[in-house]
């Protein structure tokens, strides 16, 4: 019995030490620039840098000294920020001049994420079935560490760029109305980010239909953004004895009648282009309701079918939309008030007083006060030159033949609307493919897939190169 004990002793240690050599063998596989992307991308997943509980400082550290490990000298990298949390990092690797400077710009914090709501802990980095999960892996952990990853891989290289290329990782992008690194940057330390124009990681994702490859976008433009609270106030009282005018129930009816309110819809040339695009790949009515949008005047039939699309939607008409309700004071009286926060995207050219003017005629009720919560944040959209598509059309075809290019408006915001505010044009140039059939952005269960990290490790790469000789 004793050597059958062995035996199934050594059995059971082969196969346990099999199981968990697996992680190891995927990345001894890896070339050794993938491994590094890898173990940063696996650091930055796994700092916590939250809002609410987590901190971009230490994150803002660990990539300092990955570059200085890397061949960075001191005086090349600055972390900054008015708070000691939640501080931005600076590097800057030096060209010969001969152009001015390109800035690379991602941020380092993420949206809220409950490890109780998700398959797997949001703050570490799991791969299985092809994904890497974690909050960030979309937006946008993964394009910081394709960037500190690609830096470094030039700076070793020895790497002259015609320009210096300056790297941010800020802060701030996901805290709405809070402190944001880079329009911060912009106000108090603007040479250390000033360049001839920004390639944003957090903007124009490749995107990917059907387990297809379909559109390389390049984000020129992208909707404002500002934020309303709506608030009813009253006496209250003791909940035994109700009245009809009850604030949560006051509120309630103008957000119903919100709800059934559409912004009228407006096409500028880049929204045209993108449905012709985009119609050359899809079939049906689908095919043909895009076509007709790319065209003037399109039927209102038209319309309203391309809009229980989401996504399509957003692109024709500004929105403003209910996303947090705070009201009652306690489960045994009445409310004294309800409050509820607006979020309104605009088109370009669409101003703040005009939407905050037509959301008081929809509310159709002096009982709900509007106040404005945070400002417009919009900025001018960015000339389509032939700098900027052509050598993205150059390494497309290098390493993605067949994609077609596609200046487009992002729907959503990132930080290049301060950039393009200031006078810096910014394309959105992202190299993760996302998938528009399984869009997981600030939603739980966040991925992409592994073979688009490393694939968009490599464009980036590209990117940075035809830029900069």
């Amino acid at each position: 019995m004793q050597g059958s004990n062995k035996f199934f002793t050594k059995v059971f240690i082969v196969i346990w030490l099999s199981l968990s050599q697996q992680g190891f063998t995927q990345i001894s596989k890896l070339t050794p620039d993938q491994q590094l992307a890898h173990s940063i991308f696996k650091e930055l997943i796994e700092i916590n840098t939250t809002h609410s509980t987590g901190d971009c400082t230490p994150a803002a550290e660990a990539m300092a000294k990955r570059l200085r490990d890397g061949g960075f000298d001191e005086k090349d990298i600055i972390i900054i920020g008015p708070f000691t949390r939640n501080q931005n990092i600076i590097a800057r690797l030096h060209g010969s001049g001969k152009q001015p400077p390109i800035l690379f710009l991602a941020h380092l914090d993420v949206v809220e994420a409950k490890p109780e709501d998700w398959s797997y802990n949001p703050f570490k980095l799991t791969e299985t079935n092809g994904y890497f999960y974690g909050r960030g892996s979309l937006d946008v952990k993964s394009g910081a560490a394709i960037l500190v990853a690609n830096f470094i891989r030039l700076k070793k290289a020895g790497f002259i760029p015609d320009r210096d290329l300056i790297l941010a990782l800020t802060a701030g992008e996901e805290s709405a109305d809070d402190y944001d690194g880079v329009e911060w940057l912009i106000q108090k330390h603007r040479p250390l980010i000033d360049a001839s124009f920004c390639v944003n990681m957090d903007a124009g994702e490749p995107q990917r239909k059907g387990g297809k490859r379909i559109l390389r976008p390049v984000q020129v433009s992208e909707k404002g953004n500002f934020y309303l609270t709506l608030e009813v106030k009253n006496p209250g009282g003791h909940s035994s004895q109700p009245t009809k005018n009850n604030a949560i129930y006051r509120l309630a009816d103008g957000l119903v009648r919100m709800q059934g309110f559409d912004f009228p819809v407006q096409f500028s040339d880049v929204t045209k282009s993108y449905f012709a695009t985009m119609s050359s790949l899809e079939t049906g009515q689908l095919e043909a309701d895009m076509k007709a949008v790319a065209q003037n005047n399109p039927d209102t039939s038209v319309i309203a079918r391309l809009a229980t699309f989401p996504y399509y939607n957003a692109l024709m008409r500004s929105t403003c939309i209910t996303t947090v309700v705070d009201a009652g004071n306690s489960v045994n009286a009445l409310p004294q008030s309800a409050k509820a926060t607006i979020n309104c995207r605009l088109l370009p050219g669409v101003t703040q007083e005009e939407a905050e003017k037509t959301v008081i005629q929809v509310l159709n009720d002096t009982g709900i006060h509007v106040s404005v919560r945070m400002e417009l944040k919009s900025g001018p959209a960015s000339p389509v030159s032939e700098e900027i598509i052509g050598k993205v059309d150059i390494v497309t075809k290098k390493l993605w033949p067949g994609i077609p290019i596609l200046p487009v408006m992002g729907v959503g915001a990132s930080d290049g609307k301060y950039l393009r505010a200031a006078g810096m044009p910014t394309y959105g140039i992202s190299g993760v493919f996302l998938d528009v059939d399984d869009f997981r952005m600030h939603a739980r269960d966040e991925r992409i897939r592994v073979d688009d990290f490393y694939d968009g490790l490599e464009y980036n790469y590209e990117i940075i190169k035809t830029f900069s000789k």
